[in-house]
């Protein structure tokens, strides 16, 4: 069956032939893993410019987080209503309409000249990475269906190396003429480079088509709901990635500026690649093959370890330790989720894959929402070092107790 992207959205089958890119399943897998990647390095490449943006716009620490916050709710609001749309219109029409959303929100972002502007770029990014979130999950465990791990790997690894990367990039990026915006016009040209192929793809078949003579009712938003059989890995995950994005929303929002009095440098290259550190042991630590029933405890004890390390660094003038708990941190999360991911995605069935990932996905980034504008607030109260302090100790007692709650089951096990 013929498919060409208005026909996907429409649900509808193409009855001409047309000309398409019949790519191989390894040319599918780096095009899905590209998109995903491309859309969180644009989401995150504004970390080391936010210095910058609040010189430029007059914005306070709250005010960052307000628009860092606003990415992540619009985000999860699309992962809650549209999180399943990729099982009927197909992953290849959801990773297109990812792709043009995030072409805008980029542009609008690199030209706001107010914090209502600034916040509606960020929404729209948001957005773009909601679309895509789960039809990359999905389609990527379509393509390798003899190899579910890998699968959840190969997510992982572009997601947390899109999220690694963005910051890195936003800080070189930067060095070029019109800082605030330069990054994003390259980006764009990433994404539109990204876009042809991916249009001009031979799409495989959604894998819960439409019936009937309303098509568009399989859209509508649904309520979320689990197996009896992954609950408890699905309420894991949930409480894991929840507890990973609150750590990353920091190192993503107000961690530049903490990093810069550790490390006595203001240099945008250096700060954005600080930033990253933990976001890049993480996607690395997807190429280890760590097994085992304690893997999980363990990892989430040294998360817990690490953050509260991250924490001390200032206090203890040591950008040694700031470094080696950032990658520690990175390390032990990445494992750790990768593991709970694993079971959950390993018990939910393959026509409600996309719909309960992405269930999965709105609680992980309300970690970086809720938490983030709490550590805004305790700033503007306390002043950064003494918020970013209390922040990685409660960060530390979370994964703590979730590493105890973990090898009970373990143990049970």
């Amino acid at each position: 069956m013929e498919m060409t992207v208005l026909s996907e959205l429409r649900m509808r089958p193409v009855t001409a032939d047309r000309w398409g890119w019949d790519a191989s399943t390894t040319a599918r897998l780096v095009l899905t893993g590209v998109v995903i990647f491309t859309l969180l390095v644009g989401a995150n490449l504004a970390t080391p410019l936010y210095p910058l943006l609040q010189a430029r716009l007059g914005m306070t620490s709250l005010d960052v987080t307000v628009a860092f916050s606003s990415y992540v709710l619009a985000l999860v609001g699309v992962l809650m209503v549209a999180g399943h749309w990729s099982d009927h219109i197909g992953r290849r029409a959801a990773l297109v309409l990812a792709v043009l959303v995030g072409l805008v929100g980029g542009v609008i972002f690199a030209n706001a000249d107010t914090l209502v502007a600034l916040s509606l770029g960020r929404a729209l990014q948001g957005v773009a990475v909601g679309l895509a979130t789960g039809a990359s999950s999905a389609a990527l465990r379509e393509l390798l269906p003899q190899r579910p791990e890998w699968a959840s790997r190969f997510t992982l690894l572009s997601s947390a190396g899109g999220v690694a990367a963005g910051p890195a990039i936003g800080g070189l990026l930067s060095l070029l003429p019109d800082p605030t915006r330069t990054p994003y016009y390259v980006h764009s040209a990433v994404l539109i480079a990204a876009l042809i192929p991916l249009w001009l793809l031979k799409a495989r078949p959604a894998i819960a088509p439409a019936e009937g003579p309303k098509p568009l009712k399989v859209l509508a938003p649904r309520k979320p709901s689990i197996s009896r059989d992954a609950r408890g890995a699905f309420w894991m995950a949930a409480a894991t990635g929840f507890l990973s994005f609150a750590v990353f929303g920091f190192c993503l929002s107000l961690a530049p500026g903490y990093f810069a009095s550790v490390v006595h440098a203001d240099s945008r290259p250096l700060i954005g690649l600080l930033a990253g550190v933990t976001l890049g042991a993480s996607a690395l630590s997807q190429l280890l093959g760590a097994r085992g029933r304690f893997v999980v405890p363990v990892a989430l004890a040294v998360l817990g370890v690490s953050v509260v390390l991250v924490g001390a660094a200032a206090a203890w003038s040591s950008p040694w330790l700031l470094v080696a708990a950032s990658i520690t941190a990175g390390m032990g999360q990445g494992i750790a989720f990768r593991q709970v991911f694993n079971e959950v995605a390993g018990k939910v069935e393959a026509s409600r894959h996309a719909q309960v990932i992405s269930t999965v996905y709105v609680i992980t980034y309300l970690g970086s929402a809720v938490p983030v504008i709490g550590l805004g607030l305790a700033v503007s109260a306390l002043g950064l070092q003494a918020a970013v302090v209390g922040f990685t100790a409660l960060c530390g007692v979370a994964a703590l107790t979730l590493a105890a709650i973990s090898l009970r089951s373990a143990v049970r096990s």
